[in-house]
């Protein structure tokens, strides 16, 4: 299989050039992938899907009132950033994140940013992700978004954007170590010889985090995931990052409030639980405090949390930033906070509860991507140029009904990845979701989540829509640390061989 005939006309690829060849920083692995003999690539595309299946490697959609379970597709093709360029948004992540968590903070106490007219006091008082209750709160180490996953597109022009934020219980994680794992058994060579920046360590990063939020009086720190149960679409990262943090992954009945703590119910009897790495949302923590119907949570660990004796990632109360009304004032955060220009920039959003951008978004409904504030998944979203006439008039109805409750956004050209489609190379659209790491200090991992739209012109790249996902090569500058167990595999000549493939 070869790049011949490859396509990349309207669009960036991030492979291969408008001239037909690689970019610098790919051009070691499309050589390789040329040099293949013919069918190799498939048969090691096939040995992967298989590898999936196996590990039960899954997620679950509920879009069709069925719950089924389904394994997350997987491309071999890698996404690649060249290092100088990954240096670049790894600056402009953690800006972004340092800000972000300031505004948050600011919220819950003085809303100095809303006394100053930076963002509107109705856009704060109407979002569902302003958590009232958390008015004063102040959580450990006054970090409130532990973990967040950015999703960051490339328009046709080269430029990255940021699409949006996740900053509540962002998922996806297990997935960007499982594809490396796959990619360092079926491509050694490649992988080793392209200097690729490892992703391993991204558990022990998390724990390390988690511990350092215990609080002060305790010595050797207890942690534990909090999962709303199997049921749920991400159980697989939950029960996956548990064990490979070595902590316990619980539900609510697990535990329960005594004496100002939170306790562990085990065979040995109750244990202290000081850290809760907390996969469920708000609405459902307690319903002491939030959601009184709520069975997944824990009844009074608010309490608990608001006198220090437990500590939450991530805090209550983030949501409020992943409310895509409020991003659209993020490079003003940015510019209020830290002084400094966004340096990466927003998608341009129009907000349909300011007259004029409504009005505008009325007007060019079949030209723009449309977005509910609150909604994710790749639900509650027009894609303008790829609807009918039906959803468009339904849309119409739905903004005009509640339009505080959506942005519009142009329809960008998003970037392309080659992938194997049958016997051919054919490009899909890509997005790419970096994780970023706020503790001690902020860990941006090198890479993150590529998801790839594997429907011909779809854009939407979301698993519960249709998406599949690739492994992303940040490739290493200088003395940067590289995948050394890729390398160990390769120099050894004892890499793992999938039954059916020639690796």
């Amino acid at each position: 299989m070869n790049f011949s005939g490859y396509d990349t006309t309207g669009f960036f690829d991030e492979l291969i050039a408008g001239n037909g060849r690689p970019h610098p920083a790919a051009r070691p692995l499309v050589q390789d992938i040329e040099r293949l003999p013919p069918g190799e690539l498939q048969l090691r595309q096939q040995a992967a899907e298989r590898a999936l299946i196996q590990a039960g490697i899954t997620f679950n959609v509920y879009n069709d009132n069925q719950g089924v379970e389904k394994t997350l597709p997987f491309d071999l093709i890698p996404r690649i950033i060249g290092g100088a360029e990954w240096a670049r948004i790894d600056r402009g992540l953690v800006q972004r994140i340092t800000a972000l968590n300031l505004f948050i903070n600011d919220l819950y106490h003085d809303q100095k940013i809303v006394k100053d007219g930076v963002v509107p006091r109705e856009i704060i008082a109407s979002s569902k992700g302003f958590r009232r209750e958390c008015l004063g709160w102040k959580p450990p180490r006054g970090i409130w978004c532990h973990i967040t996953g950015t999703d960051l597109v490339r328009h046709r022009d080269g430029q990255l954007y940021v699409l949006e934020d996740n900053l509540r219980c962002p998922s996806g994680v297990s997935y960007v170590l499982e594809n490396r794992s796959l990619m360092k058994k079926l491509f050694p060579e490649v992988f080793s010889a392209a200097r690729v920046r490892p992703v391993s360590q991204y558990p022990h990063k998390l724990r390390d985090l988690l511990e350092y939020l215990a609080p002060d009086s305790v010595t050797a720190p207890r942690v534990v995931l909090l999962t709303p149960g199997m049921y749920n679409s991400a159980y697989f990262e939950h029960s996956f990052l548990a064990q490979q943090m070595g902590i316990e992954l619980v539900e609510g009945g697990d535990l329960v409030v005594h004496d100002g703590y939170v306790w562990m119910r085990t065979t040995q009897g109750f244990e202290r639980v000081d850290v809760i790495y907390r996969r469920i949302d708000d609405d459902f923590l307690d319903p002491e405090t939030f959601r009184p119907d709520s069975l997944l949570g824990v009844p009074g660990l608010m309490k608990v949390y608001q006198a220090g004796n437990v500590a939450l990632a991530n805090a209550p109360g983030t949501g409020v930033a992943d409310d895509k009304v409020v991003y659209a004032y993020v490079p003003r955060i940015i510019k209020y906070y830290l002084g400094e220009e966004a340096l990466i920039p927003n998608v341009p959003t129009y907000l349909c509860s300011e007259e004029k951008d409504l009005a505008y978004v009325l007007d060019h409904l079949p030209e723009l991507v449309v977005k509910a504030a609150n909604e994710s998944g790749g639900y509650g979203m027009l894609v303008g140029p790829h609807a009918t006439a039906a959803a468009l008039a339904e849309f119409r109805e739905k903004i005009r009904a509640q339009p505080r409750n959506y942005i519009a956004q142009p329809t960008l050209s998003l970037s392309r990845v080659p992938t194997i489609c049958g016997d051919l190379l054919e490009g899909r659209h890509v997005d790419l979701r970096p994780y970023i790491l706020y503790g001690k200090d902020v860990f941006v991992l090198p890479g993150g989540l590529t998801r790839v739209a594997l429907r011909r012109g779809s854009l939407v790249v979301n698993s519960s829509q249709g998406g599949g996902s690739k492994d992303t090569w940040v490739l290493a500058r200088g003395n940067t640390p590289v995948d050394e167990e890729a390398e160990a595999l390769t120099t050894s000549g004892s890499a793992p061989r999938e039954e059916g493939s020639s690796c």
